[in-house]
């Protein structure tokens, strides 16, 4: 294989230009040449496509974002769209792909290859930590700490003014960013779409803190709670408490996916991005690249898009106990 391209797709996520630059000077390295497609798929059908050397990735590993931008393509989603994207590549040669993504943009791979056999390697970049087959994806530690800032301050707040805090992080499908930050910050509950936490869990277990002159809370939320976003949540249970409290609401929202990614992201990222390019010259295809139990694994799009990723529920049972 003489010709890749890497692009980024779906939500971004602080250290997908680590994970880029590992590309491509991974490339560099083995005397292969690469090229960078500009807002994914779309980039591809409208022939965005350009080459890259080493200095296209210099001073970028501590950048948030990514410099190849990223978009939706629902153009790629017919067959029609998928030609030109086929038509593009040739034009230029491109051989294999390096695909930046989640589920979506690790579907769009599948499908693409099986139409016109380029296949593609790809690394998990998404703050939501939501992949199978691997034990963390680009972004997901950097999108934690962003979380726990917030929290942090909020505490002072809610302590203050003696409060209840329903913060709203994200995480559609997934509970992770909720967990980790609600352990790390020391919230009394933490709500997942996992785990149905039913409302008169969240009475009973504000109502035991206030017998032991507890006078502020902190309740996480994943955006994707099976019982509600925060607003419709805090709502609820103001009507179900007996006495008059204080409540407020905070939506941390697309803060999390920005910023500068952490060490542990760009080391993670670097690994993945080179991980990917490796394996694709290997003869890998249809596959992510993971990091589990600290190994590099190669896991099939088609496990990594249908198995689902459960969360550990010991570290729900650690959230009740330490909130006692």
């Amino acid at each position: 294989m003489k010709r890749v391209a890497v692009f980024t797709s779906g939500g971004d996520a602080p250290g997908m230009n680590a994970c880029i630059r590992a590309v491509v000077r991974g490339a560099v390295y083995h005397g292969v040449e690469v090229f960078g497609i500009r807002r994914g798929y779309n980039g591809m059908i409208n022939g965005d496509i350009f080459p890259m050397t080493s200095h296209s990735v210099s001073n970028i590993v501590q950048r948030g974002g990514t410099i190849l931008k990223s978009a939706r393509s629902k153009e790629f989603m017919t067959p029609e769209g998928r030609q030109k994207a086929h038509d593009q590549l040739m034009k230029h040669g491109i051989e294999g792909l390096i695909a930046i993504g989640g589920n979506g943009t690790f579907t769009g791979a599948l499908k693409f290859f099986e139409e016109f056999q380029i296949p593609t390697v790809g690394a998990p970049g998404t703050i939501d930590n939501d992949l199978y087959g691997t034990d963390y994806t680009i972004g997901y530690d950097t999108a934690v700490n962003t979380a726990l800032e917030a929290i942090d301050k909020i505490r002072d707040t809610a302590d203050s003014h003696d409060r209840v805090f329903f913060i709203e992080v994200m995480g559609r499908d997934s509970g992770y960013i909720a967990i980790q930050s609600g352990i790390a910050g020391g919230a009394e509950m933490v709500m997942v779409p996992e785990v149905l936490t039913p409302i008169s869990e969240v009475v009973e277990t504000l109502k035991q803190g206030w017998s032991r002159s507890k006078s502020s809370s902190i309740i996480i939320v994943a955006e994707g709670d099976v019982e509600g976003n925060a607003v419709v949540l805090a709502e609820q249970i103001r009507e179900q408490l007996a006495v008059p409290i204080d409540m407020r609401v905070t939506t941390l929202g697309h803060i999390q996916r920005g910023g500068v990614p952490t060490a542990y992201d760009r080391i993670l990222a670097s690994r993945l991005g080179l991980g990917a390019l490796e394996g694709l010259l290997d003869g890998q295809k249809n596959v992510m690249a993971g990091i589990v139990n600290n190994e590099l694994i190669y896991t099939p799009f088609i496990d990594t898009i249908k198995l689902p990723k459960p969360i550990n529920e010991d570290l729900l049972r650690m959230v009740r106990i330490l909130s006692v």
